[in-house]
């Protein structure tokens, strides 16, 4: 097949959290669907290491060393962005993890705030800073939000709270920017062994929350991510997939 027939060919993706784990997985899956890649996370060598592998598969990549917590560094990512690729057609908003996962009786409150501002304000920040750009290309978008089943379950600490809002977020961003032609949906991986995951979760184990579950490898997350982002104009905004094996 060649690169003009390839279903991401000619279009850019923006990964948050693109350093590692599912991130890292999608980059490069979109990558060789034909896409050029942004990749955002904090960790300058770990996306050096990512846009090396972008650009082997014969893709442009470039990497943003940006903490997507700090609104003004993610402004500042967004313009480079523009003057790099020039336009955006898929934004991944994948940076997140876990920080205070006490009751909120027991909670520290500055660990509280820094969850929500790494799980929600994030994806609030990377959106608004983003869809100016996504719009000026004129070819619609694919915003896929990764979410959590903890954000349908009540449990302790900030992570299921900061997931439930994400969801929200989710939908009423699908409802601002539908007419733009730009969907906007969560991508529910179920459990991962990723790094933030390690010591409590390996590839195909039973987590200890759900029976029917098995943990997987991040790559495994690529292929719904791919589906979301290759969906035909007027396909689904403002909706959940997961690849979950318990009901949410």
């Amino acid at each position: 097949m060649t690169d003009s027939k390839l279903p991401l060919a000619g279009k850019v993706a923006l990964v948050t959290g693109g350093g590692r784990g599912i991130g890292r997985a999608i980059a490069l899956a979109y990558a060789d669907e034909g896409a050029d890649i942004a990749v955002v996370a904090r960790t300058q060598s770990q996306l050096d290491e990512v846009a090396s592998e972008i650009t082997a598969k014969g893709r442009k990549a470039a990497a943003f060393a940006t903490d997507v917590t700090d609104y003004e560094a993610v402004v500042e990512m967004a313009a480079a962005c523009r003057a790099e690729f020039g336009r955006l057609d898929i934004l991944v908003n994948n940076a997140g993890g876990t920080l205070e996962t006490r009751s909120v009786s027991e909670s520290d409150p500055e660990q509280w705030v820094a969850g929500l501002e790494l799980n929600l304000h994030s994806v609030y920040y990377v959106s608004k800073a983003l869809l100016p750009l996504m719009i000026d290309s004129g070819d619609g978008g694919k915003v896929i939000n990764i979410g959590s089943g903890m954000g349908r379950t009540p449990g302790p600490g900030v992570y299921p709270v900061s997931k439930a809002a994400m969801w929200m977020l989710t939908q009423s961003l699908s409802m601002e920017v539908w007419q733009h032609g730009i969907d906007v949906n969560e991508l529910i991986p179920g459990p991962v062994a990723t790094y933030l995951t390690r010591g409590r979760m390996k590839v195909g184990d039973t987590p200890p929350f759900a029976e029917s579950e098995r943990v997987k490898p991040p790559e495994d997350v690529a292929p719904l991510a791919i589906w979301l982002a290759t969906q035909a104009p007027g396909g689904p905004t403002g909706q959940s997939f997961s690849i979950a094996r318990r009901p949410l």
